[in-house]
């Protein structure tokens, strides 16, 4: 498993260089986590509709090729994107969501916060406020894209869209809940719980 740290950098170039990695690479190639931080940018997901981007103002709109709906990113939110080789791994998209979910409720409990799914909603949530989002796309049995999970962001944008789709979902982060780290430092916590959860689960991860 090979992490690379990337800092902040705009959405669209690291978009195209997942689907460059993901279509070039080979069987015997390792999985890749990119860790880094997004410049402004509001993205829609494949099912994404535009009528859920109410107001974005001076912030580019992009359309992925991730699922889901329509999400913000900025300065302040850990992205790790995971690149991995789904049926090496003998794992399916859903389980892979549910790992990238599980890790997050772990590592949020680690720091003393109560996290949850929400069914039919991915992502991670707390009193019902979210905190991670998710989205994947798989190519040839491996995925890109990733999580979201909001350290020290600015949550104003999330007021000019309906977050993945939801009317009046309200969005959260760790410094108003007393988590007071930096991003790269949430990041490599995070990549340290997913490993963790994937090595419990079925002896389907090996780094």
């Amino acid at each position: 498993m090979v992490e690379r740290h990337w800092g902040r950098r705009a959405y669209a170039p690291v978009w195209a260089a997942m689907q460059a990695f993901t279509a070039q690479r080979g069987a015997a190639d390792a999985d890749e986590l990119w860790v880094l931080e997004h410049e402004p940018v509001f993205t829609l997901g494949l099912a994404g509709r535009q009528t859920h981007v109410l107001d974005p103002g001076s912030i580019p709109v992009l359309r992925s090729d991730r699922g889901g709906q329509v999400t913000y990113h900025g300065p302040g939110q850990a992205v790790v994107y995971v690149l991995v080789d789904l049926r090496r791994r003998g794992l399916g998209v859903r389980a892979c969501v549910e790992h990238l979910e599980s890790a997050t409720i772990t590592l949020l409990a680690g720091w003393g916060i109560t996290a949850h799914r929400r069914a039919g909603a991915p992502g991670v949530y707390v009193d019902g406020a979210k905190i991670a989002a998710l989205g994947l796309r798989v190519s040839r049995g491996c995925s890109y894209h990733g999580i979201a999970l909001n350290v020290d962001l600015d949550l104003e944008p999330f007021t000019r869209i309906e977050p993945c789709g939801m009317r009046g979902l309200s969005v959260t982060r760790l410094a108003d809940l007393g988590v007071e780290l930096d991003v790269e430092t949430v990041a490599r916590s995070w990549v340290d719980a997913w490993i963790g959860e994937l090595a419990r689960c079925s002896g389907a991860f090996h780094p």
